[in-house]
């Protein structure tokens, strides 16, 4: 129980890399609050999954795109459990197109969950983080935000955003005993991979050395290690969960 004691923030945990985010962050001991936009039985299972390890957990409706929202967030999982010690960055959204056909409200909108709301809550987590000099920032960024992504310019864009971010927080933030890190998933069986056709999942798997796709479980691993004590020396890191797709890229 390496995180007894701690509160954690998931955004976006309500399905998928959130929901198993949110579940090894419990098995550490820590209380999770789950946050979504939309689907709240989604939201509501997840916290009954968690309250099954036997951690505390609420789950709050917010749009991370909103600051008025965040500021709510951050104030209702301040009330019930706490003072947050560790942020996930985890809501994302798509809107894909080729680039001549993007419209400017896809680009804005994706621009606006993905990079926005990781700024808005860093921001708001970094002010408790600071006057306890203890702190755990973790992003979910993208492979797309290392190497691109035909059809997602806005996607892309994002995530190498909140890889900027990522770095400049942990320089700013590092003397005060917090980390700042991304997590850049590849393909993830989710509920997006499974509905493609056979043609294009082979094409995808001829790019990873593993031969296959990740699951949510594979970067869940990979934030809750950042999360704990064991990384404390490590910060402005990105750490690619991609099978190895994206070597010396």
């Amino acid at each position: 129980m390496k995180l007894s004691g701690k509160t954690a923030l998931v955004t976006g945990g309500g399905r998928g890399i959130g929901r198993a985010v949110c579940l090894a962050l419990a098995r550490s001991g820590a209380a999770v609050a789950v946050n979504y936009t939309n689907g709240e039985q989604a939201a509501e299972e997840t916290r009954a999954l968690i309250e099954a390890l036997g951690a505390r957990a609420i789950i709050v409706r917010a749009d991370v795109a909103d600051p008025a929202q965040c500021e709510e967030l951050f104030s209702r999982v301040g009330t019930e459990l706490g003072d947050i010690d560790i942020l996930v960055n985890n809501a994302g959204i798509t809107r894909d197109a080729l680039l001549p056909r993007m419209s400017n409200e896809d680009f804005a909108d994706v621009i606006g969950v993905n990079l926005f709301g990781a700024f808005y809550c860093s921001r708001l987590a970094s002010r408790s983080m600071m006057k306890k000099r203890y702190g755990r920032i973790v992003s979910i960024a993208s492979v797309a935000g290392l190497i691109g992504n035909a059809g997602q310019a806005n996607y892309s864009a994002s995530k190498a955003a909140v890889i900027a971010l990522t770095k400049t927080a942990a320089r700013e933030l590092g003397r005060r005993g917090i980390t700042v890190n991304a997590v850049a998933p590849g393909f993830i069986e989710t509920d997006m991979t499974a509905a493609l056709g056979e043609n294009i999942r082979d094409e995808m798997l001829r790019s990873i050395p593993e031969n296959r796709f990740g699951s949510p479980e594979d970067v869940a691993a990979a934030v809750a290690f950042l999360c704990s004590d064991e990384a404390a020396y490590i910060t402005g890191q990105v750490l690619a969960v991609d099978g190895g797709m994206t070597m010396g890229g």
